[in-house]
């Protein structure tokens, strides 16, 4: 398996591709197997829960035990506009305050 693509802000990661790996459980595994998967950070834990009720066909319960907040998607069910607010949001989440404020000065 290769490692895939991941964006960082300062050394930070907030988005990546997602990978089956053993560890995640074997209905998500499958899933991400056949379809691009992408996860990005959350500003909360509640965030991923409620889109992930939200959309369950898009937005996967889980992928992996680690506890940071964090939402993987399927990429084919994703419309672009909400792609675009969930990497923003996500780069937001783990910018350094100076690197937000340029953001928002724009």
């Amino acid at each position: 398996m290769t490692s895939g693509i991941a964006w960082f802000v300062r050394g930070k990661l907030y988005a990546w591709e997602c990978h089956p790996w053993p560890s995640i459980p074997a209905d998500i595994r499958e899933i991400v197997a056949r379809e691009l998967v992408v996860a990005v950070k959350v500003g909360d834990r509640l965030d991923a829960l409620a889109l992930a009720e939200m959309e369950p066909e898009v937005f996967l319960r889980t992928t992996t035990a680690w506890n940071e907040p964090k939402i993987a998607f399927r990429m084919a069910g994703i419309d672009g506009e909400h792609l675009g607010e969930l990497v923003t949001e996500a780069w937001r989440v783990q910018a350094p305050k100076y690197l937000r404020k340029e953001f928002d000065e724009r």
